[in-house]
């Protein structure tokens, strides 16, 4: 490979001159740079206003385009994991707020930022990224948001990079001790949750040089209740008049559907009443186009030659009353040594661990039955069904208990090395290794209910419903025993890293550092995986005793007219009895079961970079320039497993090779107003299961006559963004400071799902069993821009009176626009033409906002985040309705408070979400869909209540 040579010559070149990524931005600061930090008045406060202006120091004295989050102490940001603390970065959206946190963090509307450790890129398990909501903010120092890339750092990542640091021994003087306890009140819940830290460090002077040592631990537990209720999808129906007709040639064989056709009957997808030698499928309408079946009064479907006019309902009503439990455990020690004031070695360990399980108790009922059909009401002016009654309709409840562990470790070693005061060698060796393991088990019980009432929505997008008799909901004896399913999954992957970089520095002239460097990684990653269905089991659920069942009660906390409580599968009895479950569906038990192979991958990642600092002056005032370029080398093997065909063996692989250059640069109009311009390119990888051909299938669950399912495409390639960002920061008091930034992502090879209907017999399917299937695959066959503005303000007058010197505000603005080609298809998956879209989870309109106190020993932060609509996912291809699922615009309202009872202790209280926002979808593509007539799901985001101390001595 060309590259090879190349890796040589730069070792040898470079092993004078090399350090790592992991510390560029601190340790290898050009001398201008340093220069220019020591010429202003240092910034030194403390309490909460110390976290806020020690974030505003970092983007100041970066070259980079960067915004912080700064931790004073352990424990000091409001937060219980890292997402939720960056949600107050500009830029920043977060979303997923279910469970008591949120998940999902983007940055400017992407959602693959790079997440490092200290610099070291992390990952989780058989993916590329890292579940950053497991990182406890109790051991965060500082978290840096990159919104730039300059060539010195790992080039993944379209949205930027997210660099946790954790605490070293030598970041203190001598003997340190601090730790927190909270009390956490999860008010949907009804739960008090702990959460505790303790770091303990220390540094001696010694006869072989300074050593330090450091152990810095958390541990969170959080029980959590999520309930969500839903209107179905819509599917297309007949009306009570102009019935099409049917005639025995029509009718090849035993035609299932029999004749005639009845009132307001559902229209399947294809029926074979309609087959004719110019219609030999029998199709009627075509499911998941974009925007839906059209919805105007009267609108039609041409069957038999015959314009039959339609109305759109709902296929199904339903109600989730999720009960949860996560623990976090997370460790990050480290020694360090300094053997004279020229060298430091520094080892550590990182652990980062989760522990959850989730039981859900679903309540679900079709509305799609045409037997005796009731009443019927329309939206005004259109044919969309808003309220209807139903007779003799089918419905489940389901008891679905999910696991989930990981564990993940980064173990690192690290020397770093002076050139005299010019230049610095930094080599570092990180090895790491994550595994996760899930299961699932879920019991059905169903049941046919005289009559179901619904108002698909009743008010604010919240639909209401009830049965003839809501009691026997909670009757197990009227609950048929069905389907069981059981399935587990274990992933796991592990890294080795090396870099070598270092730089030399000079004073005086054009060029001030020389910076240059290499890294190799080889990550190996395996997928393993097992399922198992069964159908009824064919006698009532009080068959099997009270033990088994689970009845739950105060659903929705009085905010929606649906049922309250329901009788099903008790999930906690599952899973402690899943051997016995399974022995009364007749399939294998634990002893039998084991996993199936499913992809071992092996990805090897050879850079190498150089680049270099300047400094010219124009009009008496300094212009600061970095420009360099990163060689990036990937080789990908891979062994993919078809389990549906006794593990047949698929072997494939890919290389690439890009050079990705970069440009900044600061100019400082006055000492107080900055300019930067950044050029730079960066890719994005393929997720692993992303390239896996095989299938992972679903049954027809849904009555519409096929399944879906997911395969990978084994040649996927890379994306690849160019950037652009144009900053002006007026720093125009000592803590205080705006900045306008504007931005530009040209994103090519984009990766977007395309759907094919496929023939697949001998598969594993019990429940929904069918031979036909829609398969996504993922694609590179899109492009796309990403362009915006961000606004920040950090405000802390100096002028207040009396009590309110103290008061300061911090707050952001960002307006996102984003466009992208999505490819249309045929049903064979050709592509027929292209469409515009905007990106995933993009809001086009965020901000946040913190209006902070610190006077004397009361500090106080009231927050709030407000992201408008935006589109979240598009939905499988299967009903009729616009294919978009957007989600309404999302807030929320947190509050920290502290005392400081003395300098080392102080006593805190937050509270999150108090004003108890929901987190509600809705159907939408274009001009097609609005949240009133096409509303989805509500679900209700818990408001929390946490009462702590914390100590620093």
């Amino acid at each position: 490979m060309a590259f090879k040579p190349i890796v040589m010559c730069s070792v040898s070149i470079f092993s004078l001159m090399a350090g790592t990524a992991a510390y560029a931005q601190v340790d290898a600061a050009p001398a201008a740079q340093q220069g220019d930090a020591a010429s202003n008045e240092d910034i030194v406060v403390t309490g909460v206003r110390a976290s806020i202006v020690g974030a505003l120091n970092v983007r100041k004295e970066s070259i980079q385009i960067v915004d912080s989050i700064v931790a004073e102490d352990v424990g000091k940001l409001p937060d219980n994991n890292v997402v939720e603390a960056l949600q107050r970065v500009t830029g920043v959206q977060v979303t997923d707020r279910g469970g008591g946190e949120a998940a999902t963090v983007t940055i400017r509307g992407l959602a693959d930022p790079l997440t490092t450790l200290n610099g070291r890129n992390v990952f989780t398990a058989a993916g590329q990224s890292f579940a950053l909501q497991d990182v406890s903010a109790n051991l965060v120092r500082q978290v840096d948001v990159y919104k730039t890339r300059s060539a010195d750092q790992i080039e993944t990542g379209l949205a930027g990079q997210i660099d946790v640091k954790t605490r070293r021994p030598f970041d203190f003087d001598g003997f340190a001790i601090s730790g927190l306890a909270r009390g956490i009140y999860n008010e949907q819940a009804d739960t008090y949750n702990p959460n505790v830290a303790l770091l303990v460090s220390d540094r001696w002077e010694t006869g072989i040089g300074d050593i330090g040592v450091l152990v810095n631990g958390s541990w969170s537990r959080t029980k959590y209740r999520n309930m969500s209720t839903t209107a179905g999808a819509m599917v297309p129906f007949l009306t009570d008049g102009n019935l099409p007709g049917v005639t025995t040639s029509n009718m090849p064989g035993a035609c299932p559907q029999g004749a005639p056709w009845v009132p307001y009957e559902r229209l399947q997808p294809t029926d074979c009443r309609v087959v004719s030698p110019t219609n030999p499928n029998g199709n009627i309408w075509t499911p998941g186009t974009n925007s839906g079946l059209p919805t105007g009064a009267g609108s039609t479907l041409d069957i038999n030659g015959q314009e039959t006019p339609y109305v759109l309902s709902r296929d199904a009503v339903f109600s989730s009353d999720l009960y949860g439990k996560r623990e976090r455990p997370s460790v990050n020690a480290a020694v360090q040594w300094a053997p004279n004031s020229s060298s430091v070695y520094t080892a550590e360990v990182f652990y980062s661990g989760f522990r959850g399980n989730t039981f859900n108790s679903l309540q679900f009922s079709f509305v799609d039955w045409w037997g005796n059909p009731g009443a019927v009401e329309l939206y005004d002016g259109t044919n969309i069904v808003k309220a209807r009654t139903v007779d003799d309709v089918y419905g489940f409840n389901s008891g679905d208990y999910a696991t989930n562990k990981t564990d993940s470790f980064v173990y690192a070693l690290n020397g770093q090395w002076d050139l005299g005061d010019r230049g610095k060698i930094i080599g570092d060796v990180a090895y790491q290794t994550s595994t996760n393991k899930t299961s699932f088990i879920a019991m059905r019980t169903d049941r046919v209910a005289q009559q179901i009432t619904a108002d698909f929505n009743a008010g604010g997008g919240v639909p209401s419903y009830h049965f003839d008799d809501d009691s026997l909901l909670t009757d197990p004896s009227v609950w048929n025993v069905a389907q069981l399913y059981d399935n587990a999954d274990k992933n796991k992957g592990s890294a080795v890293t090396l870099t070598l970089d270092g730089y030399y520095t000079w004073d005086e002239g054009f060029l001030r550092r020389v910076k240059a460097g290499v890294r190799y990684d080889d990550r190996k990653a395996s997928s393993f995986t097992r399922t198992q269905d069964a159908n009824n089991l064919g006698a009532p659920l009080s068959s099997l005793g009270e033990d088994a069942q689970f009845t739950n009660s105060g659903f929705f906390d009085g905010r929606a007219d649906v049922p309250t409580s329901w009788t099903l599968a008790n999930g906690y009895w599952l899973h402690s009895n899943a051997d016995y479950v399974r022995g009364l569906y007749g399939l294998p038990t634990s002893g039998q079961l084991s996993l199936d192979r499913v992809f071992d991958i092996d990805e090897t990642t050879m850079s190498a970079y150089v680049m270099a600092d300047g400094e010219v002056s124009i009009l008496g005032r300094p212009l600061q320039l970095e420009g360099g370029v990163r060689f990036v080398a990937v080789s990908t093997k891979s062994n993919f497993f078809n389990r549906l065909a006794d593990g047949e063996l698929t072997r494939a692989g890919n290389s690439a090779e890009k050079f990705l250059p970069s440009f900044t640069a600061r100019y400082e109009i006055t000492p107080r107003l900055r300019l930067r311009f950044n050029y730079g390119e960066t890719l994005r990888r393929p997720n692993f299961t992303d390239i896996n051909p095989n299938y992972s299938l679903t049954g027809d669950l849904t009555n519409v006559g096929y399944g879906s399912g997911t395969a990978g495409t084994a040649n996927l390639k890379p994306t690849h963004s160019k950037n652009y960002d144009l900053a002006l920061e007026w720093y125009f008091e000592r803590n205080s400071a705006i900045y306008v930034t504007g931005f530009r992502r040209e994103i090519n090879g984009l990766v977007v799902p395309l759907t094919v209907m496929e023939h697949i017999p001998d598969n594993d399917i019990v429940a929904g069993a069918t031979d036909n299937f829609a398969i996504t695959r993922p694609v590179n066959a899109s492009n796309g821009v990403l362009k915006g503005v961000e606004v920040g303000l950090t405000y802390y007058p100096n002028y207040l009176p009396g009590i309110l010197d103290g008061l300061g505000f911090q707050g952001s603005l960002t307006v996102l626009d984003s466009n992208q080609t999505i490819p249309e298809t045929d049903s064979a998956g050709n592509i027929t033409g292209e469409t515009q879209s905007q990106f995933f989870n993009v809001s086009k309109l965020s901000y946040n906002t913190t209006l902070a106190y610190d006077k004397g020993p009361f500090n106080a932060r009231l927050s709030y985040i407000w992201r408008k609509g935006f589109l979240h996912n598009n939905e499988a291809r299967l009903f009729a309705n616009p294919i978009g699922i957007w989600y309404k615009p999302e807030s929320s309202l947190d509050l920290q408070l502290t005392w400081n009872v003395t300098d080392n202790i102080g006593v805190t209280f937050d509270a999150v979400n108090l004003l108890k926002s929901k987190q509600q979808s809705y159907y939408k593509y274009g001009n097609a869909g609005d949240s009133e007539k096409y509303n989805l799901g509500t679900l209700l985001l818990a408001r929390t209540f946490a009462l702590g101390a914390r100590f620093s001595f």
